[in-house]
């Protein structure tokens, strides 16, 4: 706990916001109740990462309500990963829940999560026994976490989201984290904490639709390949290996077909043969290029984010 209570907050619930303006009020009452049942001091801290429903104008009249309510304003959209690092930058408290804007997971859990952690874990995940996504979304999000974790070579399982509940101590080693391209729990898997988990089931959204489409989708799952491992340039290494051996004894091959039979003109298995090696080189290219532009992007040393504004009000604590 913080040496002075009355300066700093028991907990503070981080909530990136990204087109959740017509949910917001029902969500700042639901996480009030809630939270206000642990404790009477805590933050609900509102990052917004460039919605572009401009909720931010519709703040004060939540403040107004909720006293309990700060905003951090992002510069511009960042992504979901950075607006939680922001979020948890500003947290005071000596615990932190972590949260979707879109009620699919119920903020009356939060106790529940307060409860686990206080069994002596350093931080507790909700697990989604049941999911309220689409058919083809559960499907490729299976396939992904199982490509993964071949990658990995460790299982990692795909139940969990972002809501969760962290301890100081991890809340400033998570901070620690420069990598601009970063996967909220990977970071938390990597730390090394003890961990604890509870079952949820995933709600409906409170209304609108997921701002995640398949383009998004896609590309925060090869960032988080690209995060979680590098073992994909060993593969890559492995299957140039495969194509060398076989170039060897296709060439066997054909020199005997030219030595002893007759060959017809307009060879199909050579152009076959060049198509698909080109094909891998390009692919193999293309992979080590996102690693390289990585790398680039590091060495720039850029902040991972930039604060336009922070609203909040004066409590008594």
């Amino acid at each position: 706990m913080n040496q002075n209570s009355l300066t700093y907050p028991t907990i503070s619930v981080v909530i990136p916001v990204y087109g959740c303006l017509i949910c917001l009020d029902a969500l700042c009452e639901q996480v009030e109740a809630s939270v206000s049942r642990l404790t009477p001091n805590f933050e609900i801290i509102l990052v917004d990462d460039g919605s572009p429903d401009c909720w931010w104008q519709y703040l004060p009249k939540l403040q107004e309500r909720y006293a309990s309510v700060k905003g951090v304003r992002l510069s511009r959209n960042y992504g979901q990963q950075i607006a939680v690092t922001a979020g948890l930058a500003q947290a005071k408290g000596d615990y932190a829940v972590v949260m979707d804007c879109d009620l699919q997971d119920s903020p009356s859990l939060i106790p529940k999560l307060y409860a686990k952690l206080q069994e002596g874990y350093d931080l507790v995940l909700a697990k989604r026994v049941q999911r309220n996504h689409s058919g083809f979304r559960r499907l490729a999000a299976k396939l992904y976490f199982a490509l993964l974790s071949k990658l990995a070579d460790e299982p990692i399982d795909g139940s969990y989201g972002s809501f969760s509940i962290l301890s100081r101590k991890v809340i400033d080693s998570f901070l620690l984290f420069k990598e601009r391209e970063r996967h909220y729990l990977f970071i938390l898997r990597w730390l090394g904490f003890s961990v604890g988990s509870i079952d949820i089931v995933h709600q409906k959204r409170h209304s609108g639709k997921s701002s995640y489409t398949l383009k998004s989708l896609v590309y925060l799952a090869l960032d988080g390949v690209l995060f979680q491992t590098s073992v994909m340039l060993k593969w890559i290494t492995g299957l140039g290996f495969i194509f060398a051996f076989l170039s060897i004894f296709s060439a066997i091959y054909l020199v005997f077909q030219y030595l002893y039979r007759d060959i017809l003109p307009g060879w199909t298995s050579l152009i076959v043969l060049i198509l698909g090696s080109t094909g891998v080189l390009l692919i193999s290219l293309g992979v080590i290029g996102l690693y390289i532009g990585r790398i680039f992007d590091q060495t720039k040393q850029r902040p991972l984010y930039v604060i336009d504004t922070i609203q909040e009000r004066k409590l008594p604590w």
